[in-house]
């Protein structure tokens, strides 16, 4: 059996179904247009706030300063006279004199880590330097041995032969 269908109706429905397809894709831009398009109203129309320049908050630094030591009562000092007079050896030099060094011709003196040749030189004493007797005297290598520090380096000290040394004078006549 053969169902006789109107030609006039496929076309029909066919359309019709062409027409709703086209109808829902033209909403759907239509819907995504006004939603890009409002966002992008929406975001055109917000402007953002400019603060002017009298109203900027200013910032404020404190400067803490630096912590010091404490300073430490100074204790009375009390003075006593020294019992005894240091030892003054033959060549007039003693403890806490101060003597020159001379007769080298210039070349200086090796003051050394010890009393005796033996002993490593520390460093060069120039002729003319003035030292400050700080110990002595010793004997070694059959020469009399005094140790000496320069009154402005503390680091320069060291034991000089006693026959290269004069005594300073340190009183001062008029």
């Amino acid at each position: 059996m053969t169902v006789n269908r109107q030609p006039g109706r496929k076309e029909s429905h066919s359309k019709r179904r062409l027409e709703i397809s086209f109808m829902v894709v033209l909403a759907a831009l239509l819907l995504a247009g006004l939603i890009c398009g409002g966002g992008a109203i929406a975001l055109h129309t917000v402007k953002p706030t400019v603060t002017p320049m009298g109203t900027l908050s200013t910032a404020v630094v404190t400067v803490v300063a630096a912590p010091t030591n404490t300073p430490l009562p100074i204790p009375e000092l009390m003075f006593t006279s020294t019992p005894t007079v240091a030892p003054v050896a033959g060549d007039g030099i003693g403890i806490g004199m101060y003597v020159q060094i001379l007769g080298t011709g210039g070349d200086g003196l090796r003051l050394r880590s010890g009393a005796g040749m033996s002993y490593d030189p520390i460093f060069l004493g120039m002729e003319a330097e003035v030292f400050e007797v700080m110990d002595g005297p010793r004997e070694g290598d059959g020469y009399m041995w005094w140790f000496l520090k320069a009154p402005y380096d503390p680091n320069r000290k060291g034991w000089a032969r006693s026959d290269y040394l004069s005594v300073v004078s340190t009183s001062q006549n008029p």
